[in-house]
């Protein structure tokens, strides 16, 4: 994988994370919006989820998804640096196809299948 098949990867994956970011964070201010005016009892309700959960749910993909794009933004500087497609646990290489799949990945397969050792 050449240095501008990464960074094209790397972009497009950014792309579709801050599309995503900004349909979620449109999702969460409907929710918020939609429940400020509404005196219903959510919490007791046995026909399906609860605007807190619903609220939490959105809360936490989003969360997730401000991640993945600081992890993107993490592999771009990897990338400036010289250092992408260099596994952070074993200095090895990650192969193309990995790097492709998942281009904010810092280990190579053999790696990540490995056992983590416990925090």
């Amino acid at each position: 994988m050449t240095a501008d098949d990464a960074r094209a990867a790397l972009e497009a994956e950014r792309a579709i994370t801050l599309d995503r970011i900004q349909a979620m964070s449109a999702e969460f201010d409907e929710i918020v919006a939609g429940s400020a005016d509404s005196n219903a009892d959510d919490e007791h309700d046995p026909e399906g989820s609860t605007i807190a959960f619903e609220r939490a749910q959105t809360a936490a993909l989003l969360q997730n998804a401000r991640a993945y794009l600081e992890e993107l933004d993490g592999a771009a500087a990897r990338l400036d640096g010289g250092s992408y497609g260099t596994c952070a646990r074993c200095g090895g290489p990650i192969a193309a196809p990995r790097l492709l799949a998942r281009p904010a990945t810092r280990t190579c397969i053999s790696c990540a299948a490995a056992p983590q050792p416990a925090p």
